[in-house]
């Protein structure tokens, strides 16, 4: 076969992949592909037999070798939260005066946030609070 149907055949799978959920099983065929088209092209399979020898061993030696550490890598990814619950805990600065049971505005993280207190004291305008729960986009902050 020639080298380009290899190139083609390979770029096919890899496309494939966008829309096939088995975890990089195609993805690792298209790679195989690619490479069996690099071999082909420089003049290293003499023959279709050989090709499909070479597409066999790269496809199982990468799929064995690489697909383990890449699912690992994209589900930890996955798995690492980003949303505003990651908030809790952290230390803000109060805006201005923030009076029992009232709302006022504080900065966390360089972006400005509505907070409320529980806590029976006013907190003063420049105070650092923690962050102890998130409702929506409010913070539920008591002082540190």
């Amino acid at each position: 076969m020639p080298w380009w149907v290899w190139a083609v055949g390979g770029l096919a799978l890899l496309g494939a992949e966008l829309f096939v959920p088995v975890d990089f099983f195609v993805f690792f065929l298209g790679l195989a592909a690619l490479g069996v088209s690099l071999v082909t092209g420089l003049g290293l399979t003499p023959d279709s037999t050989a090709q499909f020898v070479a597409f066999s061993i790269l496809a199982l030696l990468s799929m064995v070798g690489l697909r383990a550490p890449l699912v690992a890598r994209m589900k930890r990814g996955a798995d690492e939260s980003v949303g505003v619950e990651t908030l809790v805990g952290e230390s803000a600065t109060l805006l201005g005066a923030l009076a029992p049971g009232g709302v006022a505005k504080a900065e966390l993280r360089g972006t400005t946030w509505t907070v409320r207190s529980e806590h029976g004291d006013e907190l003063a305008g420049g105070r650092r609070c923690r962050v102890e729960r998130v409702d929506g986009l409010t913070l539920w902050v008591r002082p540190e």
